[in-house]
């Protein structure tokens, strides 16, 4: 099993204690995140380190973003071996209207979806809404 510096390390990222503590917060949560969730969190970092840290996860496929419908980005971690690529890394989001909770459901892979020709795909994003298993009580 990788530790989280040597994950960092083979991303060509350099191992700071902020990008160990955010790492670390979003292994924990489990569910999709927002910035504002990471600022209140880390109160007293910088909002520019947090920002940076979260776009630099972003551009190494470490994390990835969630548009969710709420009209606010929420980010969550990418599975290992994930490159974030539209062909082979895409899979369903559940976004739960009852406690606002955005889910990866990683197991649940989207289908390549192809495009008329002289189209370029650039993301795909599908959201399911619901209630969840907890709000739902099952």
């Amino acid at each position: 099993m990788q530790t989280i510096e040597q994950l960092l390390e083979s991303k060509n990222i350099r191992v700071t204690a902020m990008r160990l503590l955010i790492y670390k917060f979003l292994v924990n949560k489990q569910v999709a995140v927002t910035l504002s969730d990471i600022e209140n969190t880390f109160e007293k970092a910088d909002r520019t380190t947090l920002y940076r840290t979260i776009k630099t996860f972003e551009e190494n496929a470490i994390v990835h973003q969630i548009d969710d419908g709420t009209g606010i980005t929420k980010y969550a971690l990418c599975e290992i071996g994930c490159n974030c690529e539209i062909e082979t890394d895409l899979h369903l989001h559940f976004h739960c209207n009852n406690c606002g909770e955005t889910i990866c459901l990683t197991e649940h892979k989207i289908p390549q979806i192809k495009v008329p020709e002289g189209f370029v795909s650039e993301n795909v994003n599908l959201v399911v809404k619901g209630v969840c298993d907890k709000c739902s009580g099952q």
